[in-house]
Parts: C-alpha cells; structure tokens; sequence
C-alpha cells in the first residue's frame, strides 16, 4: 500500500494508506503506485484520483496549486487548497 497525505497551509486534511493516487501535474496527470521512484512536481488546478483497492471506483479531491513529492514514505501533496 502507498502512504498518502494531502497537507493544505491550515492543516493536515489526509494520512492513510491507499492503493494507487493520479496527480494532476503541471506536465500532464501522473499515477503513483507504492515503490514509485522519488520526484517533486508542481501541480495545477484539477482533481486528485485516489484509489483504496485495486479495481476501485477513485475518490476525486478537488485541489488548487501546490506541489507533490514522491519519497520513501510514500506520496505528499501540499495543496494550496483542496475541496
């Protein structure tokens, strides 16, 4: 399972383990599965995809500007603001 926060500037809105999440980023939507090599990018207006199981229908969170980072403990994103 992947390790995913999403931290707006007021506070810390998720922290949970799930199985897939699609960011939108600034160069095109990109999935992030557990094991994903490290990477920082920014992201634009759109809606985080993120997936509990396997074959499961995707939550959708609305974010606006921020930036995502892949490390070792799993996805971050720093949203500007998420609905």
């Amino acid at each position: 399972m992947l390790h995913f926060e999403l931290v707006t500037p007021e506070k810390l809105l998720r922290s949970e383990e799930v199985h897939m999440v699609t960011v939108p980023g600034t160069d095109g939507d990109f999935g992030v599965l557990e094991g994903h090599a490290p990477v920082m990018s920014t992201i634009r207006d759109g809606e985080l995809q993120v997936y509990r199981a396997a074959n499961a229908v995707p939550e959708l969170i609305a974010i606006r500007g921020g930036f995502a980072e892949v490390d070792g403990k799993g996805l971050t994103v720093l949203a500007e603001h998420a609905d």
